[in-house]
């Protein structure tokens, strides 16, 4: 949606050029065609990053935080079918966590 919102306010812009073209004799609705030119322009790039580019960007962060996650649960699944020890299993996926939020209870 980021990428399409600059292209839709073109082409609102180019509606607002015909208009504005071809009704050149009418001077009243020169000013209304030209604010529609116009307008629509500042309407796409402003819907682009303002709303949708920032969106896209969060739901992309989240997007890698999910597949991480996943990746994190995979590889304990794995190395528990496969008869690892706990203990190392811990160390391998506490690699994976920032060091201040890393459970750390010991028994």
């Amino acid at each position: 949606m980021g990428e399409v919102a600059p292209a839709m306010g073109m082409v609102g812009t180019l509606v607002g050029l015909v208009a504005l073209l071809a009704n050149m004799e009418d001077v009243a609705t020169l000013g209304t065609n030209m604010s529609v030119a116009v307008l629509t322009t500042l309407y796409g790039a402003f819907l682009a990053n303002a709303v949708f580019l920032p969106i896209a960007n969060k739901l992309g962060v989240q997007s890698d935080l999910e597949s991480l996650n996943r990746e994190i649960i995979i590889q304990g699944v794995q190395f528990i079918q496969a008869g690892g020890n706990p203990r190392v299993l811990e160390d391998q996926l506490n690699a994976y966590v920032a060091p201040r939020a890393r459970n750390t209870v010991t028994a």
